[in-house]
């Protein structure tokens, strides 16, 4: 019995054993596989794991840059940056939108408005993209949100700079909108190797100068490296890197006569361009009716986008820009003046204007109904405006010389002007009516080229470009609205352009002798009663554009034509004529002859720029002037009788015309 229990206690025992010997070779072999492990870690793998340990130790927020200034050429800012609080839902991190914007209008006041505009943007941008629910949180608003904001997953309120257009609907189609980031937007960053430069910027220029210079103005970001706990807490900031604001643009846009201009013009549809003849700097670019800019910053709601882009007046569009049409007569001083660099025509030659052109058995008709002008040579054909002299001169020169004339002037061609988006017009050629109608060029469609209707159709910026080219005497400048851009950092200021683009090649003596005619005009013809009594001279053009042909036999009349159908009002004027600071290009989209609606939205403008904007400098001048003499100490009677009439204060030219400050012997 013994020893039957000794056996079954060795066998136990070698059991036991041999358990032991397994389990210690398990775990030898377990502590070997995770000692080359921890080998593998700590030698193989050691500096990619250290990479990672210092990226979950650290994070990198970018912090965007501030954007730069637009400013007039007078100083006044048009576009500029306002620190305010915004609060975003990041769609990403927010399971329910509705819900929580439900839970955050118990705490915070947000309007349909702003929930709207929520719902567009967060179709449109990236769902990592925080996207704003309201702009411009108050102090109030601010601390209730951050009392409950554990609330709210994915939802923040970030100080931000807002862009503010204080001139809002007068300046808005020249310096634009920026507008949110929106995926193809970003897809064209990352194409361009420039999506760097936009980490943690929400905005960028959709429209006007703030997307031609939107690489000027943006700027670079800068980058903050953080240590945070292991919960993502901030813990301190290990390096930054300062951002680099965007620089500021200085334009050629004097915004005292552009908001004239928009006041002249009121609740008419049109566009008015002024440019500075001698530089090519733009002074005004009108195109009404306009819109507030500051719709679009933080993204405009589908309701308000609705009325703007089905207003049947298209206040989004840029009728200076993007708008073409006939001219009408404002293109017959450049049919005079290709005449007389050709000569094709003696300018002493007289036609006998009875009112109609016939070429066939089709009768051109011009706007006196018949009745004509009787005998008129060049001078003259200006002066009164014949169409019927026109129409016989686009007979003699024919489509090909009027084509490559007219095209230095740029008539039909990109002007250059640095905004994006520039419609070329139609300047008519043989090749062109081939191209597009797939027809050869009939002699009758050259005769209606002669008084700048048929297929002739230009931008007003074109005109306004042509007009000032030929009040330069041929020395084209390129039209532009940036005069200069300054350096944030160095205060560095590079001008942008200065120096001429083209010289035409005309004779002075043919130069004049339109000049002279296009006074007269303003004191002897189609503008005389407008222009009657101006204290400097005038080179002006009335227009008139038709929108609706008229059928042979019929008549004209403005009271059967629906108000949309009526014809275009223009005109097209320099001044003063010898030396002209100004070139001016007029259209009032169906406000019938040039004479009725644009000639005397010319003298306005020509008076405020020329006598009224000087008035205002001198009395400015004058004041500081009187106030300077007043504050300034006079210690002894010696210094009292020192000074001498000539250092006392002149009369202003707003008081007695006489003294420094006026302007009535200027022109």
């Amino acid at each position: 019995m013994e020893r039957r229990n000794l056996e079954l206690e060795q066998k136990f025992r070698k059991q036991f054993t041999r358990r032991c010997w397994f389990f210690l070779f398990v775990t030898i072999l377990l502590y070997l596989i995770l000692a080359s492990r921890f080998a593998y870690l700590q030698i193989f793998q050691y500096d990619e794991l250290v990479t990672k340990a210092e990226a979950n130790r650290k994070t990198e927020t970018a912090h965007p840059p501030r954007r730069g200034i637009i400013m007039d050429k007078n100083g006044e800012v048009l576009a500029t940056n306002d620190p305010i609080y915004t609060l975003e839902i990041t769609p990403a991190k927010t399971p329910n939108f509705n819900q929580t914007i439900k839970e955050l209008q118990k705490v915070i006041s947000i309007s349909k408005g702003d929930i709207r505009r929520f719902n567009r943007l967060k179709d449109e941008l990236p769902r990592l993209s925080p996207v704003p629910v309201k702009s411009g949180l108050t102090d109030e608003e601010v601390a209730r949100f951050t009392a409950q904001s554990w609330r709210f997953p994915g939802v923040e309120v970030r100080s931000r700079m807002h862009r503010f257009y204080p001139a809002g609907k007068d300046a808005a189609h020249v310096v634009g909108y920026i507008g949110r980031i929106s995926q193809r937007d970003q897809t064209r960053l990352e194409e361009s190797g420039r999506g760097n430069d936009y980490t943690g910027t929400l905005n960028i220029g959709k429209t006007g100068i703030e997307l031609s210079y939107e690489d000027v103005l943006h700027g670079k970001p800068g980058f903050e490296q953080i240590e945070v706990r292991a919960s993502g807490r901030p813990i301190r900031s290990l390096s930054m890197t300062q951002p680099q604001s965007g620089n500021n643009l200085v334009l050629t846009l004097d915004m005292g006569l552009q908001r004239e201009i928009m006041k002249e013009l009121g609740d008419r549809r049109g566009t008015v361009i002024a440019i500075e003849p001698a530089t090519g700097d733009v002074l005004a670019f009108v195109s009404n009716p306009s819109f507030d800019p500051n719709l679009f910053v933080d993204g405009i709601d589908q309701e308000t986008w609705d009325s703007l882009n089905q207003d049947e007046d298209k206040p989004l569009m840029n009728r200076a820009l993007r708008g073409t049409y006939p001219i009408g007569s404002t293109f017959k001083p450049f049919m005079a003046l290709a005449a007389l660099e050709m000569k094709v025509r003696d300018p002493k030659r007289v036609i006998n204007d009875n009112g109609h052109f016939q070429l066939g058995n089709h009768v051109f008709r011009d706007s006196t109904r018949g009745r004509g002008y009787g005998p008129v040579d060049m001078h003259r054909s200006i002066v009164v405006s014949s169409d019927v002299y026109y129409y016989s001169l686009a007979q003699d020169m024919g489509i090909d010389r009027i084509h490559d004339f007219m095209k230095p002037f740029g008539f039909g061609q990109i002007t250059g002007i640095d905004l994006v988006g520039e419609a070329r017009g139609i300047l008519p050629s043989r090749e062109w009516k081939q191209r597009r109608f797939k027809q050869r060029w009939a002699q009758g469609d050259t005769i209606s080229i002669g008084i700048g209707q048929g297929y002739n159709a230009f931008t007003i910026l074109q005109l306004a470009h042509a007009v000032a080219t030929l009040a330069n005497d041929g020395i084209v400048m390129k039209p532009h609205l940036v005069k200069k851009i300054i350096n944030s950092k160095t205060g560095e200021e590079e001008i942008v352009a200065k120096n001429p683009v083209d010289v035409i090649p005309l004779k002075k003596e043919n130069v004049n002798f339109i000049k002279r005619a296009m006074q007269d005009v303003t004191q002897k013809g189609t503008g005389r009663a407008i222009f009657a009594g101006a204290p400097y001279t005038i080179g002006g053009k009335t227009g008139t554009a038709q929108v609706l042909g008229i059928k042979q036999g019929e008549t004209y009349n403005k009271n059967k034509i629906k108000e949309r159908h009526r014809d275009h009002s223009l005109f097209i004027a320099f001044a003063p004529v010898d030396k002209p600071k100004i070139a001016l290009a007029i259209m009032v989209e169906n406000g019938g002859f040039g004479a009725a609606a644009a000639a005397p939205l010319a003298r306005k403008i020509l008076d405020y720029y020329l006598i009224e904007q000087n008035k205002d400098k001198s009395s400015t001048e004058e004041a500081g002037k009187e106030k300077s003499q007043q504050t300034k100490p006079r210690n002894t009677a010696a210094e009292k009788k020192a000074v001498k009439p000539a250092d006392k204060p002149q009369t202003t030219a707003a008081g007695t015309g006489k003294g420094k400050g006026s302007v009535q012997s200027k022109y």
